[in-house]
């Protein structure tokens, strides 16, 4: 395993946001959880973070036993089901993690913007569902949209984005998005996408936020 033990996965995620990474080493730090909630993998160019409370002498054992490239063992599914054997966790897909700048608050330059609309509701359908992965969620509606932000993994300010079907095909997710990034205060807001959503892949590049690694999500049963 390569890596520096005193760097915690927030303080990875916040190097990554400004563009610094792990060195493409082809090595794997293991890391703690950042709190009891979150676990899983992280895998940046030629580079791994494994982030769980397991003895890393698992991790470092259960990779060697993949039969794989070593630059893929962290997201072959030989690791990804020892993992959610060995913590009786579950995990649902392999997202792409992007990451865009905050922008200035303010109207944006593309159009008039959106009038959005707090919910306050905490039974709201997108208030229960994203509590189950995220701190402090605030939701707002748009016409014909929903955009959801609260705090994911290590603390990280993360963005979900809904658009009804009537109303695609008019760059509502790219807005939603860009204006996840102007409720962003002074800090980066991350997205993951699934990799089959090219949809949502196609506004959330359109809006400026950029590709920087994969990541497997394990969350308690």
């Amino acid at each position: 395993m390569t890596g520096t033990p005193r760097d915690t996965l927030r303080d990875i995620l916040d190097a990554a946001a400004r563009g610094v990474f792990p060195a493409p080493d082809g090595g794997t730090t293991v890391v703690a959880q950042p709190s009891g909630r979150d676990a899983g993998v992280l895998a940046f160019t030629a580079h791994s973070v494994v982030f769980t409370d397991e003895d890393p002498a698992w991790v470092r054992r259960t990779l060697a036993s993949a039969d794989c490239d070593a630059l893929a063992a962290t997201m072959n599914v030989r690791f990804l089901a020892a993992f959610m054997e060995r913590t009786g966790r579950r995990t649902d897909t392999i997202d792409v993690m992007t990451v865009a700048a905050p922008l200035p608050d303010g109207p944006p330059s593309d159009g008039p913007p959106l009038a959005l609309e707090q919910v306050g509701d905490p039974g709201h359908p997108r208030v229960v569902s994203a509590r189950r992965r995220r701190d402090d969620v605030r939701v707002w509606t748009a016409d014909g949209g929903v955009l959801v932000l609260g705090r994911g993994i290590a603390g990280r300010l993360e963005v979900a984005v809904e658009v009804a079907e009537q109303a695609r095909h008019r760059g509502r997710g790219r807005r939603l998005a860009l204006a996840a990034r102007r409720l962003a205060g002074n800090e980066p807001v991350w997205a993951q996408i699934s990799p089959g959503n090219a949809r949502s892949m196609r506004a959330f590049q359109a809006a400026g936020y950029r590709p920087v690694g994969s990541e497997a999500l394990f969350l308690r049963g």
